[in-house]
C-alpha cells in the first residue's frame, strides 16, 4: 500500500469503502471486499467443464462441499485469452444468494477509496457492459475500473450455470 492512503481502519471510520484490487492484463479492477470469501490459485485439475454454460464460465469447482461455478473474467469482458500461470488467481465470492468464483490475472492489494476519489461509470470506452460498472477510482496516476461484482454474477447468463449444474 502506498502512502496515499490512511491505514484500513481509519479511512473505513472516515467514511472510506474497501477495494479488492485485480488485474486483467495491463488494466486494474476494483471489487468490494466485503464480496471476497478467499483468494486461491487457479487449478484446472480441479474445475470440472459442464456442458450448455455460458463461454465465459470455465467449470465448476467443488470448495468444501458447495459446488462453485468459475467464470474467466477475460472471457467475460470480451479480452484476448491468455496462458494461466503461476499468478492467475481465482477469487471467491461470496454473493447474496450464491458462492461463485472468478479467474483474473491476479490480485495486487487491497485499498481503501474516499467517494471524492470514485467518478462516475464513462457510458464508453470498456470492452464489456456499463451496466456493471460502479465507477472509477483515480490514485494519482492510478485508475481503477470498480465493478459490481454482485451484479455481474447475478446475471441471466450466471442463472443458466445454476440450472445446469442442478
Amino acid at each position: 500500500m502506498s502512502n496515499d492512503f490512511t491505514s484500513h481502519s481509519e479511512a473505513a471510520e472516515a467514511g472510506g469503502k474497501e477495494y479488492l484490487v485485480f488485474t486483467l492484463g495491463d488494466q486494474e479492477y476494483g471489487i468490494d471486499i466485503l464480496k471476497v470469501q478467499e483468494i486461491r490459485g487457479y487449478d484446472s485439475q480441479t474445475v470440472t467443464r459442464i456442458a450448455n454454460v455460458p463461454h465465459f464460465i470455465k467449470g465448476v469447482t467443488n470448495l468444501r462441499g458447495v459446488i462453485v461455478p468459475i467464470a474467466d473474467l477475460r472471457v467475460r469482458f470480451n479480452m484476448e485469452r491468455v496462458e494461466y500461470d503461476h499468478q492467475t488467481v481465482v477469487v471467491i465470492l461470496n454473493l447474496h444468494d450464491r458462492v461463485a468464483g472468478v479467474v483474473v490475472d491476479g490480485v495486487s492489494d487491497v485499498l481503501v477509496l474516499q467517494s471524492s476519489q470514485i467518478s462516475a461509470a464513462p457510458s464508453f470506452g470498456t470492452a464489456f457492459s456499463t451496466e456493471y460498472l460502479t465507477g472509477i477510482g483515480t490514485l494519482g496516476e492510478r485508475m481503477l475500473i470498480l465493478v459490481d461484482i454482485e451484479k455481474l454474477m447475478t446475471s441471466e447468463e450466471m442463472a443458466l450455470v445454476d440450472s445446469a449444474v442442478t
